[in-house]
């Protein structure tokens, strides 16, 4: 039985992507974790709301360029290289963060997680795209979002209850001896195409995913000339963007501040909603391959996702169920957003599929850089004067108008997502 899944293409395919989404679990674990951990860190390192905003954005400043330097290096070196080294940078960084003794330490450790995770996303679609037919490029596509809702599950009760048991450091320090592991996977299991694995190549994807520099920056140029690779920049920047900032930072002290419940409460609901982004991409994925449909179902995303969040402005202080359903809707409409990956690698040759995803991917993550400081800003406009073990106290004003600013978020995706499918049609 294993000599016939490394002799089948349909089936080795699998064991690569799986390595690479092991890795990529843990992109998404590095990326929200300071939500729960945010308590924590707002003692340790003595931070203001903007500072803790800053040293959750410092992996997403460094991620959202790394998407575009990513989609060049995977088209021009290919998904085994560029995913090995990634992963082992994020582990050091992951080491350097479990051991920080001041804020800059720490800043800087999460800067080199964000530069060793930035490529492997962009990686994985790359080899996605080497690896599987066309019509089977969402559905792929949106299983690997899921691997990163996983990591999102992990980060939240898991984590609390891991931080609890062993301290923070002790946990993210064994966290990143596993990150080691999952390197060598991908270095031992991932082939860039299936004729450098000795199989027969899928029809219609390259041979050989090597191109000369000049090749590269001819697709760079193509990708960035066309409207509609910045339209769907932008509404990524905000639909994303503003998701990575309630489930990766404001959401759980919103809920423990709002509800007067403990940090592991309220990181059920964050995990809540990672959940909807483990049922919601691979779902909207496979409708849209069956429905042959793409920027149809993002446009009713992007109006129900704007809807949500508004209903929590309006308000103010729902029961907590309807917060975690908020947030399982809003992550699993982000499904429906990241259709866009296909969009736009349907709109390229195969060859440029990694600077075409890595360009909008990259949009995304500069809105989880810039977006936690904002709302972090504005909160702190709210400060009570008080803290609470050492975490600022912010008004139930003040969240209501940091939900604002999502709700506003979502009402420009919403806008870029009318013009995309009118453009379609």
């Amino acid at each position: 039985m294993a000599r016939s899944i490394w002799r089948d293409t349909t089936r080795r395919r699998w064991v690569g992507w799986a390595a690479l989404a092991g890795a990529f679990v843990l992109v998404n674990f590095h990326r929200v974790s300071t939500a729960v951990l945010a308590d924590t860190l707002s003692r340790v390192f003595d931070t203001t709301g903007a500072e803790l905003g800053l040293l959750h954005s410092a992996f997403f400043y460094v991620y959202a360029p790394m998407q575009l330097f990513a989609g060049i290096l995977a088209d021009r070196w290919g998904t085994r290289r560029v995913a090995t080294v990634g992963s082992a940078v994020m582990g050091l960084g992951v080491v350097w963060f479990s051991v920080s003794g001041t804020y800059l330490a720490g800043f800087l450790a999460r800067v080199l997680i964000g530069l060793g995770g930035g490529v492997i996303y962009i990686a994985t679609l790359r080899y996605c795209a080497n690896w599987f037919r066309t019509d089977e490029f969402a559905t792929v596509t949106g299983l690997t979002l899921s691997a990163s809702a996983v990591g999102g599950l992990l980060a939240a009760t898991p984590l609390a209850v891991l931080v609890g048991a062993a301290g923070w450091r002790d946990g993210l320090l064994g966290i990143g001896l596993v990150g080691f592991v999952l390197t060598g996977a991908v270095f031992l299991l991932v082939r860039d195409t299936p004729t450098e694995a000795g199989l027969t190549p899928v029809e219609g994807t390259p041979d050989s995913t090597e191109q000369s520099l000049s090749e590269v920056f001819a697709g760079v140029k193509t990708v960035f000339d066309r409207r509609d690779t910045w339209i769907m920049g932008w509404m990524l920047f905000f639909a994303a963007g503003i998701n990575f900032t309630v489930m990766g930072l404001w959401g759980v002290p919103y809920i423990v501040q709002a509800y007067d419940v403990s940090v592991e409460t309220a990181s059920v609901y964050t995990l809540v909603g990672n959940a909807g982004l483990l049922f919601g991409s691979p779902i909207l994925g496979w409708l849209s391959d069956r429905l042959d449909e793409r920027t149809g179902i993002i446009l009713v995303a992007a109006v129900v996702y704007f809807l949500a969040y508004t209903s929590i402005v309006v308000l103010g202080t729902p029961p907590l169920w309807y917060v975690g359903l908020v947030f399982f809707t809003v992550m699993f409409l982000l499904g429906g957003f990241t259709l866009s990956y296909t969009v736009i690698k349907e709109r390229h040759t195969a060859a440029r599929s990694g600077t075409a995803t890595g360009t909008i991917n990259g949009m995304s993550f500069l809105g989880a850089a810039v977006l936690p400081g904002v709302m972090g800003a504005s909160l702190d406009i709210f400060w009570t004067g008080e803290t609470v073990a050492g975490s600022r106290v912010y008004t139930l004003f003040g969240y209501r108008v940091a939900f604002g600013i999502a709700a506003a978020s979502g009402l420009v995706a919403l806008v870029c997502a009318a013009w995309l499918h009118r453009r379609a049609g």
